[in-house]
């Protein structure tokens, strides 16, 4: 049940940052206070962002009154960790979002588990790999 809630939780946040723009672009100072506290992990980038990703997170944060104190501190640690990633990683993510939107939904849990198990297998990779490169 976590995991359905988790997947849906973040297929929303893309779905939000996707939405095409509809306004132009505002400075930070120009958001309301909830769209401020919504937004607050990419407060420093907010005014370098385009409108059109501008407009979206908007949209996202018209929704952050509704959530709950779990969601809302979910929502900030997704939005740190995208303002993180550089506009490559950025652009592989939504690659692999719209990909993944094109599974038929009786598939996407088995590409869930393959996934979670390549990661699984990448994780333990380097430990193997630096025994290796340690071994003389």
């Amino acid at each position: 049940m976590y995991l359905i809630r988790h997947y849906l939780f973040t297929f929303s946040v893309a779905i939000f940052l996707f939405l095409p723009a509809i306004a132009g672009a505002q400075t930070w100072d120009n958001l309301t206070p909830v769209q401020r506290e919504a937004l607050a992990p990419l407060s420093k980038e907010w005014n370098t962002l385009q409108t059109q990703q501008q407009q979206r997170l908007i949209n996202l944060a018209k929704h952050y009154p509704q959530l709950d104190a779990v969601q809302k501190q979910r929502l900030h640690n997704r939005l740190e960790k995208w303002s993180k990633l550089t506009p490559e990683q950025r652009n592989r993510a939504r690659e692999k979002f719209q990909a993944f939107s094109k599974i038929p939904l009786e598939k996407r849990e088995q590409v869930k588990q393959m996934v979670r198990q390549q990661e699984a297998q990448k994780l333990s990779m380097p430990a193997a790999n630096s025994v290796l490169t340690n071994t003389p």
